[in-house]
């Protein structure tokens, strides 16, 4: 089953994991109150954020962030997260967020004295820096009572890194910021694994054309993803292959060969290993009309 975790860091200011590795889409609502913004990072997977009674929906992808301020009326929190998705969410009163930025109100937009009514949405990317930061908060080994404030300490770093005007997340090198460079070429191995995932490279391979060594890439894809680099692999393949079968486009030899399987037994056996049926049963399930 999916999970959330709310963390109380200050009054006003509230840190939330969103982490859902079944096989099922998981909702979580929460009340927020008008006058509190709203972070929301997705760290993996995918997530959508329900407003209206369900009539607009706003898409949370992985490495993307969210902003939502709404002076005027309340953003309840509505939150519909796919199968092995991953969000954390920051929530802080605009008095508290204020106090915090007060002489930088002009470039932080929202902030601004002509928009301090105005309801504010961004989507924008997450950085290298803050992908590290957002991954310390869902692997942290400390001890329970330092928890909530290594926690603040994270919240507040991660806004920091947020409204950082000068970090390039494109930037291929910087010598003095290793970690954020490692991350790039983590997120590359990522890029590469799906690109070719009917024949992805072996480990060595890949951590040869991405640059880094055979122990960092490991340790780096599993703190970044969550996962080995073929744990995330074979989930992404048969996420895929699910997808494809939804279409009804391909048949269930099709969809094996496509995603690299030479022989439908293998296959299928992958598949029911991962969504505890068969790709046939599945189809059936999705088109009762099939003999």
């Amino acid at each position: 089953m999916g999970s959330q975790e709310i963390i109380k860091i200050e009054d006003d200011f509230t840190l939330i994991r969103f982490q859902n590795d079944s096989t099922d889409a998981f909702q979580a609502q929460r009340e927020v109150s008008s006058g509190l913004i709203q972070f929301h990072f997705g760290l993996k997977g995918n997530a959508k954020f329900i407003f209206n009674q369900g009539n607009y929906a706003l898409e949370l992808k992985e490495e993307k962030s969210l902003l939502l301020y709404n002076p005027q009326k309340e953003l309840p929190l509505n939150l519909e997260l796919a199968p092995n998705s991953w969000v954390i969410s920051v929530i802080i009163s605009i008095k508290k967020f204020h106090a915090l930025f007060s002489t930088e109100a002009d470039y932080i937009t929202f902030l601004s004295a002509d928009n301090k009514d105005k309801k504010y949405y961004n989507e924008g990317n997450i950085s290298p820096s803050m992908a590290i930061v957002l991954s310390q908060l869902f692997h942290y080994s400390l001890h329970p009572s330092i928890k909530n404030l290594y926690y603040k300490g994270k919240g507040y770093e991660l806004l920091s890194l947020y409204f950082n005007r000068t970090e390039d997340p494109n930037a291929e090198q910087c010598p003095f910021l290793i970690d954020e460079d490692n991350v790039m070429k983590i997120r590359k191995a990522k890029e590469i694994i799906i690109a070719n995932m009917a024949e992805p490279p072996g480990l060595q391979e890949l951590a040869d054309e991405i640059g880094l060594n055979l122990k960092k890439l490991k340790m780096g894809f599993k703190q970044i993803y969550g996962d080995t680099v073929y744990g995330f692999l074979f989930d992404y393949k048969m996420d895929f292959a699910r997808k494809l079968l939804d279409s009804g486009s391909y048949n269930v030899n099709e969809v094996g060969l496509k995603i690299g399987y030479s022989t439908g037994s293998h296959f299928i056996a992958a598949f029911k290993k991962k969504f505890a049926t068969t790709p046939k049963k599945y189809l059936m399930s999705i088109n009762p009309n099939m003999s």
